[in-house]
């Protein structure tokens, strides 16, 4: 009986496989090390767009939550991802308008595991972040009305609220008052 060693190099590439040939969902053989070299080198080559957004939504910087950028999903990369909400937001650049059907099943499987996808032009990104950003927030949590009974301290935007955006107690001018019991005849 002959003995067959492992070859240190992969085997080359077989006729047909490759281009436009849908990849194997994450985990299943070296589909799974195709789709992590192209989320790597996705996250390495970012659009303008991307950066822009990436920006906003990184080191929990968006209402606390967790977003991760270029990340393997069966046999799709989304672009952005907050995996404890379940969202996928898909930023499209004009290459998208040529390939609906492709996008519109891709959402479709997303959909069926239990994600919600949100697309957004590049150009939305580029020349209007706030809308986007509220569209975002929206589909986090639907229901921001007062009538809720929710109240600031669990909104987790409300740390920014009156504090001049992060610039420190010191340009707040209520902030030598903070905690001093106003109103109770402290």
């Amino acid at each position: 009986m002959r003995k067959s060693s492992p070859s240190p190099q992969p085997s080359p590439r077989k006729r047909g496989e490759g281009v436009n040939t849908p990849l194997p969902h994450a985990g299943e053989g070296k589909g799974e090390r195709v789709l992590l070299q192209n989320a790597k080198s996705l996250r390495s080559n970012q659009t303008d767009a991307e950066q822009k957004l990436w920006y906003h939504l990184r080191a929990h910087r968006f209402m606390g939550l967790k977003f991760k950028r270029q990340k393997p999903i069966g046999r799709y990369i989304a672009d952005f991802i907050c995996v404890e909400q379940k969202l996928i937001v898909e930023l499209d650049g004009g290459q998208h308008a040529d390939q609906t059907a492709y996008d519109t099943e891709r959402d479709g499987w997303l959909r069926g595991e239990g994600y919600t996808v949100l697309r957004f032009w590049n150009n939305e990104v580029m020349q209007g972040m706030e809308g986007v950003l509220e569209r975002i927030r929206l589909t986090l949590s639907p229901d921001p009305s007062p009538a809720s009974g929710r109240g600031e301290q669990d909104n987790p935007l409300a740390p920014l609220a009156g504090r001049g955006l992060g610039r420190g107690e010191q340009d707040n001018p209520l902030a030598p008052l903070a905690g001093r019991g106003l109103g109770r005849g402290e």
